[in-house]
């Protein structure tokens, strides 16, 4: 790690039209800050040019790094290589369609603190057509009650994260979905806050409802076993000293060389 203080990380699956577009805001937002920063956009093997532009964008701008899929693997795989590249102490996810806007990142990266380890995005007011919106809140729906959870907008791309909430976490197709959950599951805390969301600059979505519904839903049931199964218990190691000490029958106070050991649930 350079001492960065924040990875900005970006997904781009056939997205030529608006990487130069997304990677122009994200230094305009973060050099006059003057503040340590990457950005990595992850090319998720595309075949319209995404690659060869972002090289090229790279010669131009030192803290642009790329890092490139050698088959096309999802989201998911796109945002787990970029953290694995990622050095910096906080992490920061958009998508490479602009609907997400870079500038607000600095925004949530004050939110941080000892009590709020990730904000993740609530698109409220989203720039999409009725029948996406319809589709989103029935997922989002769905989402919530079989994971027993009250997250306004999973899916939501614009997130920050505490580079620990993320580190060393082992994912799989789809979770990309599920990362507010996933956190609180290793013992972290979560916030939601309302975001802007844009219309897409170029292209078209390549997102498509019908298709992903059954794996998405598949997805979902995998996150609430994981929740369900999870290990939660409170231990303690003791030593044959501090059992010395105690009168018989009586457990005592915990002492400098007795201490707990948690799980992060």
């Amino acid at each position: 790690m350079d001492n960065l203080e924040i990875s900005v990380i970006a997904p781009a699956y056939n997205e030529v039209d608006n990487i130069q577009p997304l990677v122009q805001r994200i230094g305009d937002v973060f050099v006059p800050l003057n503040m340590p920063f990457e950005a990595i956009i992850v090319d998720d093997a595309s075949t319209d040019g995404t690659r060869e532009k972002l090289l090229a964008l790279a010669d131009q701008y030192p803290w642009l790094r790329v890092v490139t899929l050698a088959k096309n693997s999802g989201q998911t795989a796109a945002m787990d290589a970029g953290f694995r590249a990622a050095r910096g102490k906080i992490w920061g996810t958009v998508d490479a369609d602009m609907q997400n806007d870079p500038g607000e990142i600095p925004r949530l990266m004050a939110m941080l603190g000892p009590e709020v380890d990730m904000v993740n995005g609530w698109r409220k007011k989203r720039s999409d057509n009725a029948l996406r919106l319809i589709q989103t809140k029935i997922a989002n729906g769905i989402r919530n009650w079989i994971s027993e959870e009250s997250i306004q907008d999973s899916a939501c791309s614009l997130k920050v994260y505490k580079r620990q909430c993320l580190e060393g976490l082992t994912l799989y197709k789809g979770m990309h979905r599920f990362f507010p959950t996933l956190v609180k599951m290793r013992g972290y805390k979560v916030i939601e806050v309302p975001v802007s969301h844009n219309p897409r600059l170029h292209g078209v979505t390549k997102y498509k409802f019908g298709s992903r519904v059954i794996r998405a839903f598949v997805d979902l049931l995998a996150v609430r076993w994981m929740k369900k199964r999870q290990l939660r218990y409170r231990a303690t190691e003791i030593t044959p000293a501090f059992t010395a000490r105690q009168p018989k029958g009586q457990p005592g106070a915990q002492s400098d060389n007795q201490h707990a050991i948690n799980t992060g649930a």
